[in-house]
Formats: C-alpha cells, sequence, structure tokens
C-alpha cells in the first residue's frame, strides 16, 4: 500500500493537466482529508484499542481479534484516500507541491498506524 502511494504521485504527474484548478476545490477536498484523518483516530479507538485490551487478557478471542484485523483495514483504506485526494488534485491541474502533503499524509499515517501486537 505504500508503494502505491508513491504510484499514485507518478501517476499523478503524468495525468496533470495544466488549466488553472478551483482553489473552492481544493479547500473542500482539504476539508475532507482533514475529516477522513478524524475519522482514522475514531476508527482505532473503536475497533483497535478496545479489542486491544480484550487480547491482552484473552488471546484466543476470535470476535476481538477479527475486529482489530477490521480496524486496521479501515485505518488503511482511510490513509490510502488521504493520498488519493492528492492524486485527484493533480489531475484537476493543481502543482506538485500543493498536492505532496496528500500524499506524505497518507504515507505518514500508514507508518504511524503500522499495526503491533497487542500488549499488557
Amino acid at each position: 500500500m505504500l508503494v502505491s502511494i508513491v504510484c499514485f504521485a507518478f501517476v499523478g504527474e503524468r495525468m496533470g493537466q495544466s488549466a488553472a484548478p478551483d482553489r473552492n476545490v481544493y479547500f473542500a477536498i482539504t476539508l475532507i482529508a482533514i475529516t477522513t484523518v478524524g475519522m482514522i483516530f475514531a476508527v482505532r479507538r473503536l475497533f483497535v484499542l478496545r479489542p486491544e485490551e480484550t487480547l491482552v487478557s484473552q488471546p484466543e478471542n476470535a470476535a476481538a481479534l477479527n475486529r482489530w484485523r477490521a480496524g486496521y483495514l479501515v485505518i488503511y483504506a482511510l490513509s490510502e484516500s488521504v493520498a488519493l485526494f492528492g492524486l485527484v488534485l493533480r489531475i484537476l491541474g493543481f502543482n506538485l507541491s500543493e498536492v505532496t502533503p496528500f500524499y506524505l499524509a497518507g504515507f505518514a499515517l500508514m507508518l504511524l498506524f503500522a499495526p503491533r501486537r497487542p500488549t499488557a
């Protein structure tokens, strides 16, 4: 998934337009990306941290393990979507310097929320 973010940057450079983009679109997508980051923290709290507490005391609990795994999958999908917003903006004609924060944020979120083994 990290490699796909790098691919987004390359595809964006190939497909980027030189037209004058609408600044309102940039601000709207930025707001959506910020909301997505907030959703990542909420999903982590609900679907990762709570089952982690259960898994520490009951490592064989299949329901908690499935919820923990699902939480990480959703976190990765949301992190990837932040980078994808950068690709969309680049295709719409925004400069690389304007969309780089989206690529970096998606990449950093994936590294920040790498799965860790539940510990006591």
